[in-house]
């Protein structure tokens, strides 16, 4: 007995993930069966539309299939995978995902669509809690586990016969920019990364829009507030039962509205981009959503990253900020930051003209070999 409530406290201390029985006294463990029935990786079956869906045409030079596979949540991914029509040998592998509030059909599939034609196996996901994704509740997003989305993708790449597992690169774009960078940080079989607009989730969640502009002040009053309403609606949800939304790209459009606001409608909320499955084309997060990214910063530790890093913005994106600022922190030799020319942070989720696929394409040959 003694033993046993000694073995008790050192787990308890040392946060041991010990599978105690209820029956301490004999110290009864659960079988290792069991343990390992509890730590499988299993994949849920998902309901996956077999049409092509998306809100962009169907390249004739690549095979398209839905795959699925599970992050280290449990959580099951929806992605779609492109691969070249012709080719030889193992593949260099990209996952794809992005922007923040989208899904797979629209711009991260186009990026993987078009990476496929230029001789990369590329997969576009659903992040965790959205789109074909698994994940309860829906419409929420986290710092930690949208990060190991990107992180499972690399999993899968990895285990595919036609990949070549020591050439995987990411691209993330608009939010899922930071969380490439953060996953690159993390995961050392990100061999290079690639961020487009990218937004810093944690920071424009935090601190607001332009907080370059702002004193100490002023930002500590606005999180005070955000706090306070969010936690009310914490409350109000649990009472009702059911998760606020905060609503899409706003509908109808203010004639005042600012023009990246603008920009985002023209995408969002026509025919150039809606999508019945995208969060921004439709009701949007939860309301809370934002609680999970107030106080976890996500560029921490990308000044770690060791592998090259391009960064990709509009000269005339409101976002643009973001972007600079991360480069900054960034210490790998083989970084580099591309304006591109009148710009905007819309431009580069469809813009053909503006988005430098060519550059991007010699990134990845260059850093996956």
């Amino acid at each position: 007995m003694k033993f046993t409530k000694k073995l008790l406290t050192a787990a308890i201390t040392f946060g041991l993930m010990m599978p105690f029985a209820a029956q301490v006294d004999n110290v009864a463990f659960a079988s290792n069966a069991d343990a390992a029935a509890t730590s499988r990786i299993k994949a849920e079956n998902l309901n996956l539309t077999t049409a092509w869906d998306k809100v962009f045409p169907k390249s004739e030079k690549v095979n398209h299939r839905k795959v699925t596979f599970v992050n280290r949540y449990g959580i099951t991914l929806a992605a779609d995978l492109y691969e070249p029509k012709n080719y030889t040998g193992k593949l260099p592998a990209i996952a794809v995902c992005g922007p923040f509030g989208a899904v797979k059909e629209q711009s991260s599939g186009l990026y993987a669509q078009i990476m496929a034609e230029r001789g990369f196996l590329a997969i576009a996901f659903d992040p965790s809690f959205t789109g074909e994704s698994s994940g309860t509740p829906r419409f929420v997003a986290s710092p930690d586990i949208n990060t190991e989305d990107f992180c499972a993708a690399v999993d899968f790449l990895s285990t595919l016969k036609n990949v070549d597992s020591n050439k995987i690169g990411i691209i993330g774009i608009c939010g899922w920019g930071g969380m490439a960078l953060n996953a690159a940080a993390i995961d050392t079989r990100i061999k290079a990364t690639v961020s487009s607009t990218m937004y810093d989730m944690s920071r424009v969640i935090a601190n607001g829009y332009f907080d370059y502009d702002k004193d100490t002040q002023t930002i500590e009053n606005e999180r005070q507030q955000n706090r306070l309403a969010l936690n009310r609606q914490r409350t109000s949800d649990y009472r009702r039962g059911i998760y606020e939304r905060a609503g899409g790209v706003v509908d109808p459009l203010p004639d005042d509205a600012p023009q990246f606001v603008k920009d985002y409608y023209a995408y969002y909320k026509t025919e150039r981009g809606y999508h019945k499955r995208s969060l921004n084309s439709n009701d949007g997060w939860n309301v809370t959503n934002a609680l999970s990214f107030m106080n976890m910063p996500l560029l921490c530790y990308i000044d770690e990253i060791k592998t090259p890093v391009l960064m990709i913005h509009g000269e005339n994106a409101h976002s643009r900020y973001f972007s600079e600022d991360a480069f900054k922190l960034l210490k790998t030799p083989k970084k580099e930051l591309i304006i591109i020319p009148n710009a905007t942070h819309v431009d580069l989720y469809d813009n053909l003209d503006a988005i430098p696929f060519d550059k991007i394409e010699k990134f990845f040959k260059t850093n996956l070999r």
